[in-house]
């Protein structure tokens, strides 16, 4: 068959187990499973879309260009990011023409062979778009043509498609000092799906970047708080927590290189926020604020009942020269090695044990899932540990994070699935995946008689919408 005939099919048994007893059980707990609401406590949608509802305005810009793991692929094979549209922070001119970006992705579809974003791509064009042959050059003008011409049709609005993937709820990502506009739009609106957003203060701590400054004036005239001394800047952090919360917010977000928490005294964490203010931060002086600034994270949720997420071991803007091009989130962070048991301890002493705090651990290194993540998940009462996260969220990551973590954590010791995309149309594919994994990984339980079937379908529904539901308290807020 030509490449421009090769029909596209997902087939009914993707990612089951070739050994037909297990596939019979993954079968018959995925069916139990696969239409259950998707549940989405952290990702990076952008809830402009949601806000607003307009049209999509053609595939490039919704498939291609918020997905980090497609551009970072395409670079990574000698493709600039000029020739996809990306802007450039310097305003260099860039293809502006989104066939042409669309067609140079068609004839690169094959360098995803094998990834988990040709998975999620395949189901997309698939399950989403109805497309019914494979995405390659040939056939890139006719598959353009077809899904431009849905997404002009009112079954496709952002709301619509919301509704048809049977989200219950969905978190964005916010820097702590974002106006919350779009948010309050949402819930404003007479449109009854659920959207909240997700505390993120990151940029506040990193007291030696150089726009540090410019987030500590927009952190205090969001707050309504002058956030010149430190104890003003943690009351101003607070009000915006409150903020975050009104709109339905049940959860923080902090991205770390390193797991690190360490409670500064009152006079050493007042010096280098002063110093800060004056331009005199240095590095070790910000991985120290950073450290203590953890502390104090959890202790705000201890008191107002945010969950608190840890994001840790990514070297962010590897590629300087992608990063000062570009910007950041252009596929040039890259995984490093983290530790989590002396670098968490004065986080967990203060408060591991305590029952309304609660935490959920994110890593980019796999070696510590055994050795670590699951022995701290299953002895303090106030953790959890998150799915596979970012370079990990692939068959061979959720069947590895399965094994390395259910021995010692068991599943409800675990924060359930999320999708954590910034590509809308991928949300079921993901989900989709995910349940689909967790099928089959229970199945070979039941086959090998660790567990029986019925105990099986209570752990896939515990594990495709309870546990996420529980872990970041989306019951108290549905």
């Amino acid at each position: 068959m030509s490449d421009a005939g090769r029909t596209l099919f997902l087939h009914e048994d993707r990612f089951f187990d070739p050994e037909p007893e297990v596939r019979t059980f993954a079968r018959r707990l995925y069916e139990r499973t696969s239409a259950l609401p998707l549940v989405c406590p952290h990702g990076h949608v952008d809830p402009k879309i949601l806000a607003t509802n307009e049209p999509f305005s053609e595939p490039a810009s919704l498939l291609i260009l918020p997905d980090h793991y497609i551009l970072r692929m395409l670079y990574s094979q000698g493709i600039s990011l000029e020739s996809l549209g990306v802007p450039a922070c310097d305003g260099t001119e860039v293809e502006t023409n989104p066939r042409a970006i669309w067609e140079i992705f068609s004839r690169s579809y094959h360098f995803f062979r094998g990834t988990p974003t040709r998975v999620w791509l395949d189901f997309e064009l698939a399950a989403v778009f109805g497309v019914t042959v494979q995405l390659n050059e040939y056939t890139a003008s006719r598959i353009y043509d077809e899904i431009s011409e849905k997404l002009a049709s009112p079954e496709f609005r952002p709301r619509a498609l919301f509704e048809r993937f049977n989200i219950e709820v969905l978190a964005t990502t916010d820097k702590a000092t974002d106006s919350l506009q779009q948010h309050r739009a949402i819930s404003q609106s007479d449109w009854g799906g659920r959207v909240i957003p997700t505390f993120r203060p990151d940029s506040l701590f990193a007291i030696s970047n150089p726009g540090w400054r410019r987030e500590i004036d927009e952190l205090s005239r969001r707050s309504g708080r002058d956030a010149e001394t430190y104890d003003d800047f943690i009351k101003a952090i607070e009000q915006r927590r409150k903020a975050f919360g009104s709109l339905g917010a049940t959860a923080t977000d902090h991205g770390v290189e390193t797991p690190r928490a360490e409670r500064l005294n009152d006079a050493e964490v007042r010096r280098i926020f002063d110093g800060a203010l004056t331009g005199r931060a240095s590095s070790d002086d910000q991985t120290r604020f950073e450290a203590h600034m953890l502390i104090e994270m959890a202790q705000m949720s201890r008191d107002d009942g945010l969950v608190m997420q840890i994001h840790a071991g990514s070297l962010r803007d590897h590629n300087t020269l992608v990063a000062q091009g570009f910007g950041p989130n252009r596929g040039g962070d890259i995984p490093v090695a983290a530790e989590f048991t002396r670098n968490l301890r004065p986080l967990l002493e203060e408060f591991g044990n305590d029952r309304d705090f609660h935490l959920i651990l994110f890593t980019l290194d796999e070696s510590t899932y055994t050795r670590e993540l699951a022995p701290l998940a299953g002895h303090y009462p106030a953790v959890r540990l998150g799915p596979p996260w970012w370079f990990h969220d692939s068959i061979e990551g959720m069947r590895r994070f399965r094994e390395s973590t259910t021995g010692t954590a068991g599943i409800y010791n675990t924060a359930g699935f999320n999708d954590d995309t910034r590509a809308f149309c991928s949300i079921p594919a993901r989900h989709d995946l995910s349940r689909r994994m967790d099928a089959n990984y229970l199945a070979r339980l039941v086959a090998t008689h660790v567990i029986d079937e019925d105990e099986a379908h209570d752990m896939a529904h515990a594990l495709a919408y309870d546990l996420a539901r529980t872990a970041y308290k989306l019951d108290a807020n549905g």
